[in-house]
């Protein structure tokens, strides 16, 4: 049976699956992944570019442009131990070629470490579990402008070189791309997106038209794959998440429970359970506990 890595799409066929508009970023998006290829060579000659991969669809659809442009690169998939175990068996069995970067130690033993867990304001989950990947190479990453207000800033090429952070399109960044790729080292990072101008529509079209099977997650309703209970989700999807995956709320509670025990938690909280319902409400404590506490002190009956 062919997986989704074996697919023998050529970029011609996949040119006269697409509508005029699709077409031409597809091309722009091959362009840049190969004109950027001669910087990854120079920061790693054997595997060429560091490849991100998730199992969602902006992920696949990074991927197989890698494919078509004829690029070096080594795809690879940082797990955090909250993955969806559909999204993890899906990679397996899809795209076996993807090296799965296992966590040097589990979210909640990271909470723990932390004091805190991850939260809007302070999501220090992303930085010790997927911003680390890819560091001294230049890593192709699969972000779209229309995703977020924050997404819209960012530019085809974002380095973070010296402490230094710079967004710019591929032709500003041409213009000195010699001086710095000489100055990558250790944590510093370019990163490029060859997506960042697609539309969700455009994804879809991508895979739907070119017959790339994706994680069965979509088809039951979630329109992202990411970690369960990820601090950005809006509290109905966390819901729905331990729902299906119960696991992960009993892990977290061991986890808020241990926190509660050692002084880190200072909001009076009586419970674990009293904790965990705050975490995923996405409110500050104050207007919580206004909403749980405050207003059941109230009879409006007299």
């Amino acid at each position: 049976m062919t997986t989704a890595q074996d697919l023998p799409l050529t970029l011609e066929g996949v040119l006269a699956n697409a509508r005029p508009s699709l077409q031409k970023k597809i091309l722009y998006s091959i362009d840049l992944i190969r004109k950027a290829e001669k910087m990854a060579l120079r920061l790693d000659p054997v595997d060429g570019f560091y490849n991100t991969f998730s199992g969602g669809k902006d992920s696949q659809c990074l991927y197989h442009l890698v494919k078509l442009a004829g690029v070096k690169a080594k795809t690879h998939m940082s797990l955090t131990s909250v993955d969806p175990p559909e999204v993890i068996r899906f990679v397996k069995r899809e795209y076996p070629e993807v090296e799965l970067i296992k966590p040097r130690m589990s979210i909640y033993e990271m909470a723990k470490k932390k004091h805190i867990f991850p939260t809007r304001i302070f999501r220090w989950c992303c930085t010790e579990f997927k911003e680390t990947s890819g560091a001294g190479k230049v890593t192709l990453i699969g972000i779209r402008k229309e995703e977020s207000a924050r997404r819209a800033k960012r530019q085809e090429i974002s380095t973070d070189i010296n402490g230094k952070r710079t967004e710019e399109s591929f032709d500003q960044w041409s213009e000195h791309e010699e001086k710095m790729v000489t100055c990558v080292g250790g944590k510093d990072k370019i990163l490029v997106s060859p997506i960042i101008h697609w539309t969700e529509r455009d994804v879809w079209e991508f895979l739907n038209n070119n017959h790339i099977p994706y994680c069965e997650l979509y088809d039951q309703g979630y329109t992202r794959i990411g970690c369960i209970c990820c601090p950005m989700s809006r509290p109905r999807q966390k819901r729905k998440e331990i729902e299906r995956w119960p696991h992960v709320k009993r892990n977290w509670l061991k986890t808020i429970r241990w926190l509660i025990d050692n002084g880190y938690i200072n909001h009076n909280f009586t419970d674990a359970e009293t904790g965990f319902r705050w975490w995923i409400s996405d409110k500050s404590f104050a207007q919580f506990y206004a909403d749980e506490f405050l207003q059941q002190k109230i009879n409006f009956h007299t």
